[in-house]
């Protein structure tokens, strides 16, 4: 039979390939529930994360006064990231998840009532900004968690774009919906319709299923956590996927240079745009997911997608065209959303149970502590150099320190999830269907 006598796939065929794998939310109550609920509270969060500045800048007038924001979320994310993966191995994860999520809730209510007063204070917002970010570092561990118990083994990377895919679209709708809340309706409703997402998603929790520890999990404390961050140690491959995250939002995150980039443009207009060009090449991966689940070579995946991002920063930082600019951040958003499924992949499907919350906070660290650290590193850069060469520089600075590391550690780039032994480990603990 010659290739063009072969039956060739349908047009629907192909179409249905490349759309996001539906399976584990056919297949798990459970996930539905959490899927739906993380939706709901990722847009009811966009709107407190639009209105807490501008009430800021409101209030104070003072740009120093809206950046301390960001300084007084950091600590708390990095002390309670760690110590709340303890919690989330050791502690029954539907309940952590709403009772992190009711004080989520609180907090809303707390800004609702400042914005309400005569004369806001200044001071609960600081304080709300600290507890929330200490909460979501609790809290997400646990999320984490939680998935790969209400998941079925094989269907994990499937989840890990559905994830993703409510995360971006979140992304995408989320700060433009809180924009037009926040300037038509008021910091009050926006603070309001904040709380009742919160109280959705709490409804939708309760229906979850118990999810108690382990028998084998430790205790929450200080031995506990070194014992997680020995094993991640331990696992070169994984070790791999937090410096690959770390070194690509350090070397190449351009978010800090962005509105100055736009003004050396003369496309102020742009910036906008520029802003919403990540979340969207994320959400468009996020759309045809269906191919990731067919690919069995996630450590080289990850490897490839961060030195794609690096270069696309390359190409961004040196053309001189808005157009093509926006164009290569979308791409960026591309190559970080494939990186960040396969990451999430290979969490998920090797890490064994009882340390799987632990991990779960240090995963935490290395993709939120990147960005941070990354601004500092592209505003310091443009301030001594250029915009442009801040950008296209931290490009090329990335693809070299992925390559580098690529070298350093084989196992990454060898990782299989057929022959890995964690992974073979994890499937024949679970089951196929487990």
């Amino acid at each position: 039979m010659t290739e063009l006598s072969k039956p060739q796939p349908k047009a629907g065929t192909r179409l249905r390939a490349l759309l996001p794998d539906l399976a584990p939310w056919r297949a798990s109550a459970d996930f539905r529930r959490l899927w739906v609920a993380g939706l709901i509270t990722n847009f009811g969060s966009f709107l407190t994360f639009v209105a807490l500045p501008v009430q800021m800048k409101e209030l104070t007038g003072s740009a120093v006064a809206v950046g301390a924001i960001g300084a007084v979320e950091l600590v708390p994310l990095i002390v309670f990231g760690l110590y709340g993966g303890a919690l989330a191995d050791a502690l029954d994860k539907r309940k952590l998840i709403m009772w992190t999520e009711a004080g989520q809730g609180v907090l809303s209510a707390v800004l609702l009532v400042n914005a309400l007063l005569p004369e806001p204070l200044v001071w609960p917002l600081y304080v709300v900004a600290a507890l929330s970010s200490a909460l979501v570092a609790v809290q997400r561990p646990a999320l984490d968690a939680l998935t790969p118990r209400i998941v079925r083994h094989e269907h994990l990377p499937a989840a890990a774009a559905l994830n993703s895919l409510r995360w971006t679209v979140g992304g995408v709708a989320g700060p433009a919906v809180a924009g037009l809340v926040v300037a038509y309706a008021g910091l009050g409703w926006a603070y309001a319709a904040d709380l009742g997402t919160f109280a959705v998603s709490l409804f939708l929790a309760v229906g979850l299923a118990a999810s108690p520890a382990a028998h084998e999990a430790a205790k929450p404390s200080l031995r506990s956590i070194a014992e997680g961050a020995r094993y991640a140690w331990s696992r070169k491959e994984l070790l791999g996927t937090y410096a690959i995250d770390l070194a690509a939002m350090f070397f190449a995150f351009p978010l800090a240079v962005l509105p100055f980039l736009a003004d050396e443009l003369d496309a102020e207009w742009s910036l906008g745009l520029m802003y919403a060009a990540l979340p969207a090449g994320s959400l468009l991966v996020s759309l045809t997911s269906g191919w990731t689940s067919r690919i069995h070579r996630h450590g080289r995946t990850v490897v490839l997608a961060a030195a794609g991002w690096g270069l696309a920063m390359v190409a961004a930082g040196s053309v001189r065209e808005v157009w093509l600019v926006l164009l290569f951040l979308t791409l960026a958003g591309c190559f970080d959303m494939v990186s960040g499924i396969f990451r999430a992949a290979m969490w998920n499907q090797t890490i064994p149970d009882e340390l799987r919350g632990r991990l779960a906070g240090i995963e935490l660290l290395s993709y939120s502590a990147g960005p941070q650290l990354g601004q500092v590193r592209a505003g310091g850069m443009a301030a001594v150099f250029s915009v442009r060469a801040s950008v296209w520089a931290g490009g090329a600075m990335c693809v070299a320190a992925v390559g580098v590391l690529a070298v350093c550690l084989p196992k990454l780039m060898s990782y299989d999830v057929r022959t890995n032994e964690h992974a073979v480990r994890m499937k024949s603990v679970r089951g196929v269907g487990g």
